[in-house]
């Protein structure tokens, strides 16, 4: 039979017919490539997933991959010549927190008139000022309160900016420095008041002044994981400016996040010690979870369904609920 495949076009022209095992070949030889030039990146992507399965496969092969590209010079030169292409956010790196490790310890810092909260000593109050612009910032937990507290404060002059880090972590610098965007933000906005509300992808290993990395949940984790949420309070308190209101983590329902959780709310509470006059800590575990992880808890004699199925995160009526708890502790400080 006459080949009518159009394929002799090829004979026809001098050209080479390719076949199966070369396509194989050449898929083979980009894979060496990739692994030679961008191993590293499959390692990268590897290490900024959460803890799981999936992890564990990825950097199966990223590691190796990475190792690779580390021993070879091709990785840093792609880099170069890509760079232009980045689009990361251009942050501050004067509040990064690639320093900090090194600069805990040293003298004993003093004690100020800002640690203490006057209502705690029988002080009087400072004056109310007018609440006119309110940073909400964190990573998914921030979300739908964020929306909620815009809705709120929408008719009352108060400019409501959101800021939302989605996959993000005070533990995971290597994906964005919290300690840097505080900074940025700060710088750009200038707000009276700052909400944090951040936990949902924390318990990643950091790095100590010696430059070992310390696995979490230890004593040394959650000193690590106070410093930088102290160096985060600092920036947004801008030298007693202004105040700060850090929203704790909700108790999760796995068990394994629940540790985490339990770890940073208590790192936190210890990183808002110097400022008690400028920086709030709200507590969710007494008002979502006070008994442990539950889907729904009693409002006004009704059970009412507060967490989103996640088990993480809170939905809208969680949410709203703790809108009105935050509302009613900017009311203590602010007028709007």
């Amino acid at each position: 039979m006459p080949d009518d495949s159009l394929m002799n076009r090829f004979d026809r022209n001098g050209l080479t017919r390719f076949r199966a095992r070369d396509g194989i070949l050449a898929l083979l030889v980009c894979a060496a490539l990739l692994v030679v030039v961008k191993g590293d990146g499959l390692r990268a992507q590897g290490e900024r997933m959460d803890p799981g399965w999936d992890r564990d496969v990825v950097l199966f092969f990223g590691e190796p991959a990475g190792a690779i590209a580390d021993a070879l010079p091709f990785g840093d030169a792609v880099d170069d010549a890509l760079a232009f292409l980045s689009p990361d956010e251009a942050l501050d790196s004067g509040g990064g927190f690639e320093n900090i490790a090194a600069q805990a310890g040293g003298e004993l810092p003093p004690v100020t008139k800002d640690a203490f909260d006057p209502s705690t000593i029988g002080a009087a109050a400072p004056r109310k000022e007018r609440l006119r612009t309110l940073l909400v910032t964190g990573d998914s937990m921030t979300q739908p309160l964020d929306a909620k507290l815009a809705e709120a404060l929408a008719d009352r002059g108060v400019k409501v900016v959101p800021d939302v880090r989605l996959g993000t972590g005070i533990s995971k610098a290597f994906l964005l420095d919290w300690g840097e965007l505080s900074t940025t933000q700060v710088r750009k906005e200038q707000p009276d008041a700052t909400i944090v509300f951040i936990g949902a992808n924390e318990g990643f290993p950091m790095e100590d002044a010696s430059g070992k990395e310390v696995e979490c949940c230890s004593a040394d984790w959650a000193a690590l994981y106070a410093n930088r949420a102290r160096r985060m309070v600092d920036t947004y308190r801008q030298g007693g400016n202004s105040r700060v209101y850090w929203i704790t983590v909700p108790t999760p329902e796995d068990a394994e996040r629940a540790k985490i959780g339990r770890v940073v709310n208590a790192a936190v509470r210890v990183a808002a010690q110097p400022w008690a006059s400028q920086v709030r800590v709200i507590d969710t575990v007494a008002q979502f979870a006070p008994r442990g992880y539950q889907d729904a808890i009693s409002i006004d004699g009704r059970r009412r369904i507060v967490r989103a199925a996640d088990g993480i995160h809170l939905n809208d009526e969680g949410a709203g609920l703790l809108a009105e708890t935050v509302l009613a502790r900017l009311g203590q400080d602010f007028t709007y």
